[in-house]
């Protein structure tokens, strides 16, 4: 192999050039490929993908343009001396309407909150007719029943012809004598009821110890009842009966109303048992009666 120094190398290469330049292939040029034809010949990487952004960004510079030409437009007629006053009222009726809607919404907010106060006012009101109807089927059998009887006399059934009779007023009646009141015992209220001790109510009820006040009461209204009576007008066992009364009483039992138990047997259809002096013993606790003894009689004063 021959070795060359590098300026025969460089020799060479200025005798040798313009052969090689002779001997340059020519390129054929060829016909100029449309761009369609292009890019489907050689699809840039992702073709697809580029392609829809394009058209994305091309629809949303048109929009903008779009809305350019429409504020442009109507900058415009703003500025026309014919347009400006319908633009002005169209402006004072849009602060108008605004206004309206303003009212509306309040309104609608005031109507929801007096929705739901009456919603809350019905549902006391339902609870309320609930707790009357259990209490007019439920009522106590001690309490006095009372009827009242009134006559209602409707404008419709008078004949505007007719006359109206005017009634005179009835000759006044001398008022009867005062009758001296009687002390009753008061009766026992629920939450008495419920602050008894269970170990003295034992199998009792409220109405069982309401009862017995009632026919405590019958003994003391008819024991007094004849002790006001005037003495010419009693009868023999009246009488009898008056004394009695009049035996029991004390120094410690003067100005009171009290009974003993030969007046429950006399006035009342009570037992005087067990079970009723457990019921006197509630009443003692509950503060509605008191005990004096004295001369062989347990006298239960009411207090």
């Amino acid at each position: 192999m021959e070795i060359l120094r590098p300026s025969a190398i460089r020799a060479r290469q200025e005798l040798e050039g313009p052969q090689l330049s002779n001997k340059r292939p020519v390129l054929s040029q060829s016909p100029a490929l449309p761009w369609g034809d292009f890019a489907t010949r050689y699809p840039p990487p992702g073709g697809l993908k580029m392609a829809s952004d394009l058209e994305q960004l091309c629809s949303h510079i048109n929009e903008k343009i779009g809305n350019i030409k429409r504020t442009l437009s109507l900058r415009n007629c703003g500025q026309e001396p014919t347009l400006k006053t319908i633009l002005n009222k169209i402006g004072d009726e849009i602060i108008v309407v605004n206004e309206l809607l303003n009212k509306l919404e309040l309104e609608i907010q005031y109507q929801e909150q007096t929705n739901s106060s009456l919603k809350e006012l019905f549902e006391s009101l339902e609870e309320d007719y609930k707790d009357v109807e259990h209490l007019k089927e439920n009522i106590p059998p001690h309490l006095p029943q009372v009827t009242v009887t009134q006559n209602f006399v409707n404008g419709s059934d008078l004949d505007p012809e007719e006359p109206v009779k005017v009634e005179e007023p009835a000759p006044t009646k001398k008022p009867p004598k005062e009758q001296r009141s009687i002390k009753e015992m008061p009766f026992i209220t629920s939450d008495e009821f419920n602050g008894i001790p269970a170990y003295m109510k034992s199998r009792l009820t409220y109405c069982h110890i309401n009862d017995v006040i009632k026919e405590i009461n019958k003994a003391v209204v008819s024991k007094y009842k004849i002790l006001h009576q005037p003495k010419k007008s009693m009868s023999s066992v009246a009488r009898n009966l008056y004394h009695r009364f009049i035996d029991e009483e004390t120094k410690e039992t003067k100005g009171h109303y009290f009974v003993v138990e030969a007046d429950i047997k006399e006035f009342t259809t009570l037992k005087v048992d067990k079970r009723f002096h457990g019921i006197l013993n509630i009443l003692r606790h509950c503060r509605r009666l008191s005990e004096v003894r004295g001369k062989g009689l347990t006298r239960y004063v009411i207090t």
